[in-house]
């Protein structure tokens, strides 16, 4: 599941920054609300929380917004965190880290289980995208 989280391809450069596109790293579809604490670093410098924001279609929310989308985040989708900071063309260090909150498994009696996800890899924006069944979360 991790594996396949951040593909070779998933950074990309942006007309208005750059865009990033993580896999689901768990076995089943997932609504969107379960997703918080989403967080970027590229090349050892964090993505300011005001400067990141995840793509649904043709809109923009921030990603504590999240909790309060009603979509879901299916496994073959890609979830798109976009970010104004304009980044050199070629290889990039890069980590995601964000919580997933499992509805349907208790951590303890009366509380969800919320699992942990941190993400790393070396992504070149240069990479072209290779022919998948992915799409953008929308």
């Amino acid at each position: 599941m991790l594996e396949t989280a951040l593909r070779d391809d998933a950074l990309a450069i942006a007309s208005e920054g750059f865009e990033l596109r993580v896999g689901l790293p768990w076995i089943r579809s997932m609504p969107l609300s379960s997703v918080s604490a989403v967080a970027v670093e590229i090349d050892g410098v964090p993505v300011a929380t005001d400067d990141l924001t995840v793509l649904l279609g043709s809109r923009a929310v921030s990603g504590a917004a999240l909790q309060e989308e009603r979509g879901w985040w299916f496994i073959q989708d890609r979830l798109v965190l976009a970010g104004g900071r304009t980044l050199p063309s070629g290889v990039h260090a890069v980590s995601v880290s964000f919580q997933l909150l499992v509805p349907y498994l208790q951590a303890r009696p009366g509380s969800p289980l919320v699992l942990p996800f941190h993400l790393e890899a070396r992504l070149d924006t240069q990479r072209t995208p290779e022919g998948a069944a992915s799409r953008d979360v929308a």
